[in-house]
Formats: C-alpha cells, structure tokens, sequence
C-alpha cells in the first residue's frame, strides 16, 4: 500500500460521518496523521478513531470543537499541532441546511450556517497558516457545493455560505501562491451520505412515492448522470489534491457533480 502522504498531519473538519469521514479515511490510508472533528456519540467516536487508526497505521485522534466557536476552532487547530506535531492538511468539511423562503428564514439558523460553514472556514485556515508558511508547504481543501457556484431556490443561506466558501479559496489562494500553499474548493453534487439518504426517505414518505422515483426525479433532477456521488470519489480528488502533482492546482473550484454545473 502506497503512504504518499506519511509524515503530513491532517485536520478534517465535521469528520464523524459522510464525506468527511471518508476524506478522513482516505487521507489516514494514505500515511498521514489525522485530527477528527464532529458531533455524536462520544463511545462511538472513540470507536471509530481506535478503528481507523488501526486500520490505516495512522496517528488518528479527535477534537470536539463546535465550529460556532471561533476559540473553540482555533484551539482544535493548535491542538492537532501539539498531538500531531503540524497542521500540513486542512480540510473544511463541516456544514449544515436549512430548507426556507428567505422572508421566512430563521435569523439564527442563517447565523448558524454562516458560522459552521464560511466563518470556521475562515478561523481555520487563520489559524493553521502560520506554520504551513513557516515550513513552506500547505494543502487547503474547502469541501464547497455545486450551490457554491449555482442557485437553489429556499436555500440561501448555504449558497450564500457555499459561495463565500469559493471566495475565500479563491483570494487564499492567491495571497499564499509563492509559500508552497495550495488552496483550492471541492464542489459536490448530491453525495451518498447519511443527510441526503433521510431526504430520500422523507420526500418518499411524504409525497407517496416510490424512493426510485424520488432520487431520480426530484433528488437527482439536476444531476444529468442521475446517481449520487459516492463518498470515497470525493475522497480520491481530496487526496489527489495534496499530492505533489497537484502543485500547480491552486484556487480552483472543483465540480464533481454529475454533470450539474455543465448545464
């Protein structure tokens, strides 16, 4: 098994489940140490680190950090430095939505978003910046959307967030161009995860349809390969990306959509 990123150390946000969990998986295969991030169950969490760690052979530990809290997103940074020894990798995966008219939206629901999606994105990589620049070398991965470069009606606060994320990858890239620093942004489509599964399930049992019919006609309506993404596709461009190939990628925005965006 080939370890091309032994002796890096990784933090990936919301990392307990879903994307980030196989981002996190991935990256542990790979060599690096990694610092989990997420809600749940603390016996399960602690299973799962003990599982992967021996799994991969990696250093694997975990952080609780709630990704509001900008101290508590600054300290789960140096925390991954003191138990890891760096932050080489920082992968922003954590997030949330809420589904609603925008006259209608919950004023600290947007807030929440904003701040678990583009506010911790922002807090992170202040904080893990300094020692990439000191030892030259760097590898920020924003897990964005398809709705960081489109629009879906009722979901403004996470495009609005989703968009930021973009941004903000975007004008880090630049600024860290010339200090071995890559910065760039993974843009899903509807991925297999746990959240769209319960969507899946819901709509099905709402409106009296088969779940069949509800992926491909109103899940995947504007995903042209009408299949979810899997986790671990996700997982192989977030380790592509640290590589040492993908030097020259920097501020890109990454569809992997199905085709969505193509339209």
């Amino acid at each position: 098994m080939s370890q091309t990123l032994k002796g890096r150390c990784a933090v990936v946000t919301g990392s307990t489940s879903g994307i980030g969990l196989a981002i996190a998986r991935a990256l542990a295969g790979e060599g690096a140490s990694v610092m989990l991030n997420g809600f749940g169950d603390p016996a399960e969490i602690e299973r799962l680190r003990s599982s992967l760690s021996s799994e991969t052979g990696s250093n694997v530990a975990y952080n609780g950090a709630d990704m509001r809290n900008p101290d508590q997103v600054a300290a789960l940074v140096r925390e991954a430095e003191s138990a890891l020894g760096s932050v080489d990798i920082l992968v922003n995966n954590a997030g949330f939505q809420h589904v609603s008219p925008v006259d209608q939206f919950p004023e600290e629901t947007w807030e929440g978003i904003q701040d678990v999606i583009l506010n911790s994105t922002f807090h992170t990589i202040k904080a893990a910046l300094p020692g990439m620049k000191r030892r030259g070398w760097g590898r920020i991965i924003n897990i964005a959307s398809a709705h960081g470069l489109v629009a879906s009606p009722f979901k403004s606060a996470y495009v609005a967030a989703k968009h930021g994320q973009v941004g903000l990858t975007r004008t880090v890239a630049l600024e860290v161009a010339e200090a071995g620093i890559t910065c760039n942004a993974i843009c899903p489509g509807y991925v297999r995860t746990p959240l769209v599964e319960g969507q899946i399930d819901a709509q099905a049992k709402a409106h009296g349809l088969p779940r069949e019919r509800v992926l491909r006609d109103v899940i995947l309506a504007v995903q042209p390969t009408k299949r979810l993404i899997e986790p671990g596709e996700i997982a192989a461009l977030a380790v592509f990306l640290c590589g040492d190939m993908a030097r020259s990628i920097t501020g890109a925005a990454i569809a992997i959509d199905g085709g969505w965006t193509a339209r």
